[in-house]
């Protein structure tokens, strides 16, 4: 049977940490809005410089496509920018509460 110390579980604990804060930044909920909001908007711009004068008639004169694709093309840069400029942090390991804390007495 194999008996971990301290020191091992104290860095098993603290690459948990990091792994997870690594996830909770990959799979931040701005950055798949921003990235979908992106992706589509170039898609609808596209569509929008490839439009007809027959579709922009029956528009009443607007290339709805070309200012709808601007419009979501900025909103995900708007998302990806306010991921950039505040990035989440993980909490403190003293935000958790008294019963999820880790022992901190020294071992004897």
């Amino acid at each position: 049977m194999s008996e971990y110390s301290e020191r091992d579980v104290q860095r098993e604990v603290t690459d948990l940490e990091g792994k997870s804060a690594t996830a909770a930044r990959l799979f931040d909920i701005r950055r798949i809005i921003g990235g979908l909001f992106v992706l589509y908007g170039v898609i609808v711009m596209i569509a929008g410089f490839t439009a007809s004068d027959a579709a922009i008639r029956k528009a009443e004169g607007v290339n709805i496509n070309l200012w709808t694709g601007l419009g979501m093309l900025l909103l995900g840069l708007f998302f990806l920018a306010w991921l950039k400029l505040r990035p989440t942090v993980p909490p403190p390991s003293d935000a958790l509460p008294e019963d999820e804390r880790p022992d901190e007495r020294p071992s004897q």
